[in-house]
């Protein structure tokens, strides 16, 4: 059975305990005086307030598995149980020891993010070598340039 029939057998195995902790003989005693002047009243009253108990609990759990979308979220349970035991390896488990759980959770991420700061790391590199190229062409260009006007000078004199 699913979950949702798992679910409907609980709910009726708690209403059947609470109408049997909720005995007629228990209200009858709650309710003594009257019992003894009207013993078929106070079983019709018994047997309405059982009846509107019984009703009153299931509307609310009817209501609860509406709000809270349990049927589809029961569904998707059986799913994944079902996913689960085609799988040779056991399922995961935390060591204890916070630091590997969280570790091997986030391996994925920390191994992409490295990826991106390498290629950015190999970007900015090869802008710096194109950088460092251009300051080596400027500095032989102004070795040249000061050649030139030593050259100028001499010839000057």
């Amino acid at each position: 059975p699913g979950r949702s029939q798992l679910f409907a057998t609980v709910v009726d195995t708690f209403l059947e305990k609470l109408v049997a902790a909720g005995s007629y003989q228990r209200f009858a005693s709650c309710y003594r005086r009257f019992y003894k002047l009207q013993p078929q009243v106070t079983k019709s009253i018994y047997e309405q307030f059982i009846s509107q108990l019984q009703s009153s609990v299931r509307e609310e759990i009817e209501e609860v598995k509406a709000e809270g979308n349990l049927e589809k979220l029961f569904s998707s349970l059986d799913k994944i149980v079902e996913e689960a035991k085609n799988r040779e390896e056991p399922a995961w488990r935390p060591s204890g020891v916070p630091e590997e759980d969280t570790g091997s959770a986030m391996l994925p991420y920390l191994l992409k993010h490295r990826a991106f700061l390498l290629r950015i790391l190999g970007e900015k590199q090869q802008e710096n070598s194109r950088a460092a190229e251009a300051v080596l062409a400027g500095r032989g260009r102004i070795r040249e340039l000061q050649q030139l006007i030593e050259d100028h000078r001499q010839a000057w004199q």
